[in-house]
């Protein structure tokens, strides 16, 4: 059972497999490109294995399986170049066509934004992020979206939480993040921010790390943020 939360100004959220769950759209996309490459593809379930990390990681995994990267350095780099380019087309073209919002999330995000500013601190790029959150319809819902542009802003960094806690006026220990994985986790003690962990998506729990807060549904999630919601915090304007 999880204790009571610290109180908190703001909530960020995780996206693929914490809002949404992406993981058929995420191996449609890769799958799209390794084609074009004329490579094997991968099934859904070996994908959703490597979601997480954002997608050169995830295209980084699929040539590891395959084999490459022993050979010429320059030639795998122009590989890596060209598939996340394909990538990236994929994606935008279909953000989230086979992929669904999780039951629950839609009320959860409603609910919470007329008490608290709501962002997402992602590893996917913040394009990709926003595409998939607009067709998902949880855009609205949100003060900002932070995904990890460059390789240096990846969870399990901490920036990307200390730049939405700053974006907020907010003291990063008031900055609840939620996510599924031990990225999450591992981000959130680097930043100083209270983590809060679902049972619902990908990840597995941090190594090493007790994960004080687990919540198995968004109901339960729900009710445990309200209750540490201690100040009024205005209400988020929708992202234009």
């Amino acid at each position: 059972m999880s204790l009571a939360l610290p109180p908190i100004d703001a909530v960020a959220f995780d996206l693929d497999g914490t809002l949404v769950d992406s993981a058929p759209d995420i191996a449609h996309a890769l799958n799209a490109a390794l084609k074009k490459a004329g490579l094997e593809r991968f099934d859904l379930a070996t994908v959703r294995g490597w979601i997480g990390d954002g997608p050169d990681v995830l295209i980084g995994h699929a040539l590891a399986r395959l084999g490459h990267g022993e050979g010429d350095a320059a030639a795998d780099a122009e590989l890596r170049l060209r598939l996340r380019r394909w990538y990236d087309v994929a994606s935008l073209a279909a953000p989230l066509s086979l992929g669904q919002v999780y039951p629950g999330i839609a009320a959860l995000l409603a609910a919470l934004r007329r008490q608290l500013p709501l962002v997402v601190v992602t590893n996917k790029p913040t394009p990709l992020a926003r595409a998939v959150l607009e067709a998902a319809g949880l855009l609205p819902s949100l003060r900002a979206v932070h995904g990890a542009d460059t390789p240096a802003l990846r969870k399990p960094a901490p920036e990307l939480l200390l730049v939405a806690a700053g974006g907020l006026g907010i003291a990063p220990s008031r900055l609840a993040m939620v996510g599924d994985s031990a990225l999450d986790q591992r981000a959130a003690a680097a930043a100083g921010c209270p983590a809060l962990r679902v049972g619902w998506g990908y990840g597995t729990p941090a190594p090493g790390l007790i994960a004080a807060h687990e919540f198995e549904t968004p109901e339960a999630l729900l009710a445990a943020l309200l209750d540490a919601c201690r100040h009024a915090a205005p209400m988020p304007a929708p992202i234009s």
